[in-house]
């Protein structure tokens, strides 16, 4: 009776043998074939090099150049063309503190990607009311088909996160998924002028880093004189202040030195 084992390994051998048989005819078969001389003169257009998609998530574009090349590798009739992208469709949160009362509102689509033809997507927008989370199982239909939701006027409740899927008309597939989580305040508990309680240093540096230092308004100029006399004042006082008390130091030094040495000779005359 034949091995389990060696039965195996003899079928293995077979139908290796035979596609090699098989594989052999079409191996030289392909050898003999010509290409046309048309084929040889052909001229085909690529992709020779291509930006980074615009969003990180979502629906996107991209600029190609297209370039027809030839046989020998020349590059010719070189064009731009805008193509679609896609790098994830997963946007993850995004947070809003807004004031009661403000008009406000939130968009699934940048304007690039809505601009591109809005019309062959469909927005599903879902809610979890009063809740600050990206836990599915919280969310609840929300009626909306836009690809925006608007509040004019936000009220507290509207607080909660929102979440928005975009999918293609055409295969229904999700193309891209955001949340936002939208919190909503009393005006008197918030004050988003940061510029208001910034120091006029800290002003200064934002608006070199923005590039700004020729826009200064007059009350910021006002306020720079008023540095810097402050500041000149601040020194001269503790320039005074230390000079003074160098001074002292220096007086009682001598003060003692010259006691001590009236002591030693007082004790040398004594001696005598």
């Amino acid at each position: 009776m034949d091995n389990p084992d060696m039965k195996t390994l003899r079928n293995s051998h077979i139908f290796g043998i035979l596609s090699c048989a098989f594989c052999l005819p079409l191996v030289v078969s392909f050898e003999k074939v010509t290409i046309p001389a048309e084929l040889k003169s052909a001229v085909v257009k690529i992709v020779v090099n291509a930006t980074s998609c615009s969003v990180t998530c979502g629906p996107g574009f991209k600029l190609e150049e297209m370039c027809e090349m030839t046989p020998t590798g020349e590059r010719r009739n070189c064009t731009l063309r805008r193509s679609n992208c896609l790098t994830s469709w997963v946007c993850g949160l995004l947070h809003f503190t807004v004031p009661v009362g403000k008009p406000f509102q939130l968009s699934c689509l940048t304007s690039d990607a809505g601009s591109s033809g809005s019309r062959a997507y469909s927005y599903t927008w879902r809610l979890a009311q009063g809740l600050i989370t990206t836990n599915d199982v919280l969310f609840k239909p929300f009626n909306n088909p836009d690809s925006v939701v608007k509040f004019s006027p936000t009220r507290e409740s509207d607080a909660g996160t929102y979440r928005c899927d975009v999918q293609m008309m055409k295969t229904l597939k999700v193309i891209k998924r955001v949340y936002f989580g939208v919190r909503v305040m009393q005006k008197n508990l918030m004050d988003l002028n940061f510029q208001k309680f910034l120091t006029w240093e800290q002003k200064l540096a934002a608006n070199e880093e923005e590039g700004n230092t020729e826009n200064s308004t007059d009350e910021e100029v006002q306020e720079q004189q008023y540095f810097w006399r402050g500041q000149l004042f601040y020194e001269c006082l503790i320039g005074v202040v230390s000079g003074a008390l160098g001074g002292l130091l220096v007086s009682m030094a001598l003060y003692f030195l010259q006691k001590v040495v009236g002591r030693r000779a007082a004790k040398k005359r004594t001696a005598i």
